[in-house]
């Protein structure tokens, strides 16, 4: 069979490929880990039925961070025991970030028009970004999560990783839908619109975008290219409101690491327990430490101490865990994306997404300054990133963020940006940024 699509035509006989923490049918799910290198159940995940149902080829399986990057908070994002490491097209020695990293390298590189990726927190938007194409996490309930390995029933989701914002809205249209095994799905069907015929590339002429200034600051260069673009919005007519001040970061920060810390080791254990045990031995999380243990390959580069954390924590009635949700999703819906939308008058909130890929480092782990993805994460509302233009020939991007369910707003805000910027290009393949030619001179002494 020949597969014949052409940009903008649609979802049929559009190739895709899935990260390899989404079940299908006809290849294993190993969530990049030994542990699930046998998992392979010969059933397709709901999401990966649709894209099916609608005419998509999927192609095959992305690497990831081995399980999401939630193994370690010393890790090297990108690389997993399963399919070693995912590097960045646009400078080799670069990192592709995580956990969706193949997804965003394999469609920057060209091998394929759309990804599908997953995230909790930043796993979809940083390796779009940091790749240099589009990526969109939608409303927390919009897409499936059933056969997905998971972190946490809070804040998962698939979504779409593409090379426009069309694109981004025609796959999404495809895998948007109720499920009756994930109960955050039930009011999906009625959600759900044509996103791609919502865009509209006069969006920004007369909206109100709210400028998160007190996410930015972890890349001075990135600032630069950002300032450039808001003015590229005012001269579209959008008119550009500061927000000089949000929600307690730190405080939010602590409350999400112990909801997360909680829901994996309930989730886990859950899906676990939903494959075939022929297939897959470790059971439960306390398995998959003890398998890791033992397997030296798994804990080569890094360790697992937030899995040892999660294993000590009790279940989803525990005090401390209902409190630390609550404080998470007040900081970052009611006071955080809400509140600051309400208070400032404005549809939607934008950032730089985060800075350029830094040097993947094997020895000491990532080396990640920030990111707009924390109150989008915790409150499961939408957020896109679409590139906004380079620092030193690495891509970076802009954060497009709003309430929930207002996915077809920030698309199509994301779609306008996209029109007047054209900020996306094929990626060099180069070893080392440190050839360009804004960075060689500087490197070499100076001619006496």
């Amino acid at each position: 069979m020949v597969v014949r699509w052409e940009a903008g035509s649609g979802i049929a006989g559009m190739p895709i490929l899935l990260k390899d923490n989404i079940e299908t049918r006809d290849m294993p799910t190993t969530a990049g880990s030994l542990a699930l290198i046998g998992n392979a159940p010969g059933r397709d995940a709901p999401l990966t039925a649709r894209l099916r149902e609608a005419g998509a080829v999927i192609l095959g399986k992305t690497n990831l961070s081995e399980w999401a990057n939630i193994r370690s908070s010393n890790s090297t994002s990108g690389w997993s025991a399963v399919g070693g490491l995912t590097r960045n097209p646009h400078a080799l020695d670069r990192n592709a970030c995580g956990s969706s990293s193949g997804s965003g390298a394999a469609v920057a590189a060209g091998i394929a028009p759309a990804a599908i990726g997953t995230e909790t927190d930043g796993s979809i938007t940083c390796p779009a970004a940091i790749n240099g194409i589009v990526g969109f996490k939608p409303t927390v309930g919009l897409v499936s999560r059933t056969h997905v390995v998971p972190i946490s029933h809070s804040q998962d989701t698939a979504g779409p990783m593409t090379r426009t914002v069309e694109d981004a809205a025609v796959v999404l249209s495809a895998i948007a839908g109720s499920d009756p095994m994930d109960a955050a799905t039930a009011e999906a069907d009625a959600r759900k619109v044509d996103y791609r015929e919502a865009l509209d590339a006069g969006s920004l002429n007369g909206a109100r975008i709210g400028v998160m200034r007190f996410s930015m600051g972890y890349s001075r260069k990135t600032d630069a290219v950002f300032e450039e673009n808001l003015q590229r919005m005012r001269e579209a007519g959008a008119v550009i409101v500061d927000i000089t001040e949000g929600p307690d970061m730190n405080a939010m920060g602590a409350a999400e690491l112990e909801v997360l810390l909680y829901e994996l080791k309930a989730d886990l254990n859950a899906y676990l327990a939903s494959t075939d045990p022929e297939q897959v031995q470790t059971r439960t999380l306390a398995d998959v430490i003890a398998f890791n243990e033992r397997t030296p390959r798994e804990l080569a580069l890094f360790g697992q101490e937030l899995f040892i954390q999660a294993q000590a924590k009790g279940d989803l009635t525990d005090p401390a865990y209902v409190e630390a949700r609550a404080t998470s999703l007040r900081l970052a819906g009611a006071e955080g994306i809400d509140g600051l939308m309400r208070e400032h008058d404005v549809v939607a909130l934008i950032a730089p997404t985060t800075g350029p890929a830094w040097t993947t480092d094997v020895i000491n782990g990532d080396h990640y300054a920030g990111a707009a993805s924390q109150m989008p994460a915790i409150a499961g509302y939408p957020h896109l990133t679409v590139p906004m233009g380079f620092v030193d020939g690495l891509p970076v991007g802009m954060s497009f963020i709003a309430g929930k369910w207002e996915d077809a707003k920030v698309l199509s805000l994301g779609y306008a940006f996209e029109q007047l910027t054209q900020a996306m290009r094929s990626p060099a393949f180069a070893p080392t940024v440190d050839v360009a030619e804004t960075l060689a001179p500087l490197l070499a002494p100076l001619a006496r």
